[in-house]
């Protein structure tokens, strides 16, 4: 009787020790993580550097109108001031074709997606929808035509355009106006156009920059077709386009109307929020390494609870001895999978890597355990459960929406089997079979 109570609380204190050893092994997950987001840090820190040198992400925003305007406003009894304010006006249509061409950088072991776009840019405007009040005077020799670009540093070549059946050569410059902070800008004598009111323009832009191309959605009807041979594009802003990928690439075509936004054609003395309207394309790296090791390493407590749980039944199944140092040693080689994994996927693919790691930390981990359980059948046994673990939680990382009802069903099946294989344990002594192994 006391030698079964003494196996039971054997039992109990084992599970104790192991308990607390995956709860210690926190540290170095939490550790491994901030490991991640340090060189994922890194990265953005490189490609920040790089694209500071070559143009940032642009937004392209234009053409369109701004048109000064005057009215007296009265100071006193026996005086008046003149008050100079200003029409926007957007086009009626504007069309945008463009091909993309990226051109990826290297700095040390990082890539940085980089691109050179040629842009045709159509459309006309409709100066009739310019209305003035009783009282203001409109000066249509004053006006001017602007374009907003994020980044002027990325314009390649001098931006000349038609405008009615002349050209035009755009200044450095804005003047103050609520679309766009950074451009250029050509004044333009509107005077002539006003007895048709239609001001047909094309304007060819060549413009570079990293990682986005967005366009502003400031016609009446906008539409936006761009061309690239990168394979992995990722469609951002406020609109989603029709998108054909292609061996050669993709190209993508977006249509937005004006009812879609909540600003007008024109607009006078009026503040609204045109830049949250932009949309466009992405040209990301063909894997985030970095995030596909993060969601992984989430798992790592889930991996050595279940790798620390399979050890400690099969000490009490088949009646070896693991010392909790050696439980330690394996959640080592568990962790040590995270930083091979890290280092290998900055050089390598991310599935590369995984692969790499998952076989090296799999057959460490089997040689392990042939000496700790006495047999290769025990040996391959783990290892066999381990390379499960590692397929089951590679499949979770690809899924990302399903991940966690397929997550939910395999702890479901894995519990199920533990239970299964547990079931004839005595817990408060040996079991039969293992007390009939040793009379014999």
């Amino acid at each position: 009787m006391s030698n079964t109570n003494n196996t039971g609380t054997g039992f109990l204190l084992k599970g104790i020790i192991t308990a607390i050893l995956i709860l210690a092994m926190l540290i170095p997950a939490a550790y491994v993580q901030s490991l991640v987001e340090e060189r994922k840090q890194r990265q953005t820190e490189v490609t920040i550097e790089v694209s500071s040198k070559w143009a940032g992400s642009q937004v392209v925003a234009g053409p369109f109108l701004v048109i000064p305007y005057s009215y007296q406003q009265l100071v006193n009894e026996k005086q008046t001031e003149t008050i100079y304010k200003q029409f926007i006006v957007l086009p009626e249509t504007l069309n945008v074709k463009g091909t993309v061409t990226p051109q990826v950088k290297k700095r040390s072991i990082y890539k940085v997606a980089l691109y050179q776009s040629s842009l045709q840019l159509s459309g006309q405007f409709n100066l009739a929808n310019v209305q003035a009040e009783t009282g203001e005077e409109v000066h249509w020799k004053d006006a001017r035509l602007c374009m907003g670009i994020t980044d002027t540093r990325g314009i390649l070549t001098q931006v000349q355009g038609s405008w009615q059946k002349g050209t035009f050569a755009f200044d450095a410059g804005l003047p103050e106006n609520p679309i766009a902070g950074n451009g250029m800008s050509v004044p333009v004598d509107l005077s002539a156009p006003l007895q048709t009111g239609i001001i047909d323009f094309s304007i060819p832009v060549q413009l570079k920059g990293s990682e986005a191309l967005q366009l502003l959605p400031l016609g009446k009807t906008t539409t936006f077709s761009v061309q690239s041979p990168w394979h992995s594009p990722s469609f951002i802003g406020k609109f989603l386009p029709q998108y054909t990928p292609g061996e050669k690439g993709f190209s993508a075509n977006w249509q937005v109307l004006h009812f879609n936004r909540d600003f007008p054609q024109v607009w006078k003395n009026q503040r609204f929020k045109a830049a949250d309207y932009a949309f466009g394309v992405s040209l990301l790296q063909p894997a985030d390494n970095y995030a596909k090791t993060m969601r992984s390493v989430k798992y790592a407590i889930l991996f050595i609870g279940l790798t620390f749980g399979f050890f400690f039944l099969l000490e009490i199944m088949l009646g070896y001895k693991v010392h909790p140092v050696q439980y330690v040693l394996v959640g080592i080689a568990l962790m040590v999978f995270y930083t091979l994994l890290l280092s290998i996927g900055e050089m390598l693919t991310f599935n590369a890597a995984y692969l790499i790691a998952m076989l090296s930390t799999a057959s460490l981990i089997t040689l392990y355990s042939r000496h700790l359980f006495a047999t290769w059948k025990n040996g391959l046994m783990i290892g066999s459960f381990i390379s499960g673990l590692y397929v089951f939680i590679y499949v979770l990382i690809q899924l990302e929406d399903t991940a966690l009802l397929a997550g939910s069903i395999g702890l479901f099946f894995l519990v199920a089997l533990a239970m299964y294989f547990s079931r004839k344990i005595s817990w408060y002594g040996p079991s039969k079979e293992l007390s009939s192994a040793s009379s014999a």
